[in-house]
């Protein structure tokens, strides 16, 4: 129990530091490999399906580590899991943001694909608009995920959920 405590203690100050000051780090580095991954692996489904398939795979690819542990039973491991998932969504907004400015560097080729996306949608210009509210949904992701591993780690003595109150 001390050490699933210890790394929700070590995790609330790098959550916090997602939510204010959120830049490029070592774990997006992860997401950008799995989002690469993924314009491949929807790229014979069609050109929309290969744009947003980068994003498809990246958000569903942690998300898949939470289900699995989930449905094993492991509710502190599928909460850890779901500081991922919530910071791949923070890396999503991110790279949604920019796709007005298109700021960012590119690494697979010449088309930024949130700039193609909303522009088809028609919703370029509210590009800021809707990072802002997927970064909220994402700081929302990490508050829930680390209550619910502080709630795991705490039941983890075999005892079940600690009783509220």
């Amino acid at each position: 129990m001390v050490r699933r405590l210890l790394l929700v203690a070590l995790l609330l100050p790098y959550a916090v530091w997602l939510c204010v000051a959120y830049r490029y780090h070592l774990l997006d580095d992860v997401n950008l490999c799995v989002h690469e991954a993924g314009h491949l692996v929807f790229r014979p489904l069609g050109t929309t399906l290969h744009m947003l398939g980068g994003t498809l795979l990246q958000l569903a690819f942690p998300l898949a580590f939470v289900l699995r542990f989930w449905l094993r039973g492991e509710r502190y491991e599928a909460a850890v899991c779901g500081v991922w998932a919530s910071e791949s969504l923070m890396y999503t907004a991110r790279y949604l943001g920019d796709a007005q400015r298109q700021e960012l560097p590119l690494v697979g080729g010449h088309v930024h694909d949130w700039h193609w996306i909303l522009t088809r949608l028609d919703l370029l210009g509210s590009c800021d608009t809707i990072a802002r509210v997927l970064h909220g949904v994402a700081a929302s992701g990490l508050a829930a995920s680390l209550f619910a591993a502080t709630w795991a780690a705490l039941a983890w003595r075999g005892r079940g959920a600690p009783a509220l109150g």
